[in-house]
């Protein structure tokens, strides 16, 4: 005959089944959607209520080199650990928006190729469906970040916006009239690819340069790790030994600040190629506004918004030119994962097709 459970047993099981009770008690109920930032360095998940207010986070290291499948299992742990952080009951979530780098196919809720994780047909949506059986909206993260600045940030009231984001890479986002451009079944306004001798890390193709080898921050970061080497920048050499996980938005921009002429030079350039990409989608687009975003645009914004209109001024139609309002992002480091949410909202408003 089995032998019944110990009181003291059957006590701490009570004890703990109220406590539990008392737990869910306590989440806050009420709608709340979670926006995921997948970045090339790092990921962010942001839970939001209705009116976009960020009710709590996680982030953790991206670690693209680890693995797709490792990085399935962090995306799904830092949602959970985001929704624990905000204190709200998981039943009341409403969906999930997530902005991805890279090439990505809306409609199917696929990540086609992120070239700086190293990933390529990670199946987002369904991954994100299956574990929360909630609606799901997988985008370009610069996609994400654009229509967030449009609906919420600097963009509003605009007629449309180009966004453009220096990182770890160069994006771009285009909304017009409330709309997204990008392809049937594929993310576009890829700025970054141009044609020039030269090789890139993400492409095997010789005579393919993408315009982040000259712009972004990590390619910035690079170029003047080389100038430490060559003792022409003493002080970020100092302060980061010249490596190039330590030259990071805030010591270029102090670096820059100091006025060495190498570090310059190097930053002007990389404005000058930056705006060559830029005005072509003024002549071909004529954005009312153009909002910058990233690290180091943050840092130093007035001198960075300064030194690119002047850029863009010299390579676009003059009548086109001065017609574009440059202004800096206003939603910070949550762009992203507010864009996300903002656009599956829109799209579950509008009763499209685009989700996955």
């Amino acid at each position: 005959m089995a032998k019944s459970p110990k009181p003291k047993k059957k006590k701490a099981a009570a004890k703990k089944a109220a406590a539990t009770e008392r737990g869910k008690a306590a989440l806050k109920r009420g709608g709340f959607w979670v926006g995921f930032d997948l970045g090339g360095t790092k990921m962010l998940a942001c839970v939001l209520d209705d009116k976009f207010k960020v009710l709590g986070t996680a982030r953790k290291a991206t670690g693209g080199s680890e693995g797709q499948a490792k990085g399935r299992q962090k995306i799904l742990k830092t949602i959970a650990e985001a929704i624990e952080d905000a204190g709200v009951d998981p039943r009341d979530l409403q969906g999930i928006g997530i902005g991805c780098p890279g090439l990505v196919d809306p409609a199917k809720g696929v990540l086609l190729n992120a070239p700086n994780l190293g990933w390529s047909r990670l199946k987002l949506g369904e991954l994100l469906k299956g574990a929360f059986r909630r609606p799901v909206a997988v985008l370009n993260d610069v996609d994400a970040g654009t229509f967030g600045e449009y609906a919420l940030g600097a963009g509003k009231g605009a007629r449309s916006l180009l966004g453009v984001f220096p990182g770890t890479g160069v994006g771009a986002g285009f909304v017009y009239d409330g709309k997204l451009v990008m392809g049937r079944a594929i993310s576009a306004m890829e700025l970054g690819l141009i044609q020039w001798p030269g090789t890139h890390l993400g492409s095997s193709n010789w005579g393919t340069v993408v315009l982040e080898d000259l712009t972004s921050r990590l390619a910035l970061a690079a170029q003047a790790g080389v100038a430490c080497y060559r003792g022409q920048l003493p002080e970020l050499d100092r302060k980061t030994q010249g490596s190039l996980r330590q030259i990071r938005s805030k010591a270029l921009a102090q670096a820059l600040r100091g006025g060495d002429e190498a570090g310059m030079v190097l930053f002007h350039n990389s404005i000058r190629f930056l705006a060559m990409g830029i005005a072509t989608v003024v002549n071909l687009l004529a954005p009312d506004r153009i909002a910058l975003g990233g690290g180091l645009v943050e840092e130093m914004p007035m001198l960075y918004l300064q030194l690119l209109r002047e850029e863009v001024a010299r390579f676009a139609l003059p009548q086109l030119a001065r017609g574009v309002k440059f202004t800096v992002a206003r939603l910070g480091p949550n762009a992203v994962a507010i864009g996300s949410v903002a656009w599956l909202r829109q799209r579950q408003k509008d009763n499209t097709t685009a989700l996955s």
